[in-house]
C-alpha cells in the first residue's frame, strides 16, 4: 500500500497575478480541490508544483 499524499502547503498563503501560491505553487483551484483528489491526482499536482517551483527560479538545487 503506498503512503497517502501530502499538502505541499507550507503556511504561506499569497497567491499571485496567475492565481499561484508563493508558498506551495499550487493554482488556487488545486488548493481548494486538494482535499478531495485521489492519491494520483495529488500526485499529479505535486509534479505540476515541482515544475512551476523550478520554472520560477526560487528553488534549491541539491547536489
Amino acid at each position: 500500500m503506498s503512503q497517502a499524499v501530502r499538502s505541499p502547503c507550507v503556511s504561506v498563503c499569497a497567491l499571485d497575478e496567475n492565481d499561484i501560491c508563493s508558498g506551495c505553487y499550487r493554482s488556487g483551484e488545486e488548493i481548494s480541490r486538494w482535499g478531495s483528489y485521489s492519491e494520483e491526482e495529488k500526485r499529479a499536482v505535486l509534479r505540476r508544483v515541482a515544475e512551476r517551483e523550478q520554472n520560477s527560479g526560487n528553488f534549491i538545487q541539491i547536489g
